[in-house]
């Protein structure tokens, strides 16, 4: 078996702080929306029913790899009556 000899710091490195702060505020949005469907009860399916989406794409929300839209945020935020994501 062949052993890989970039570490861990090295690969990490090659990402910017803009990247960095782009995969953590994807991250803390999927959190989010986890949280909230997990306080409602909602499975990937009824979210999806309920909001007119395929549960593949709730999957995919919750990947913490989705680039979200402000429309989409908005439409998710007056569904559970509260705010996704807070800018101050």
């Amino acid at each position: 078996m062949r052993r890989a000899t970039t570490s861990l710091r090295e690969l990490l490195s090659d990402i910017t702080p803009a990247e960095r702060a782009e995969a953590r505020l994807s991250f803390m949005i999927s959190n989010r929306l986890d949280f909230l469907m997990r306080q409602k009860g909602l499975s990937k399916k009824q979210l999806a029913d309920a909001i007119g989406k395929r549960p593949s794409e709730i999957t995919r929300w919750l990947s913490g790899e989705h680039n979200f839209t402000i429309s989409t945020l908005a439409m998710l935020s007056a569904y559970f009556g509260q705010p996704i994501i807070s800018v101050q």
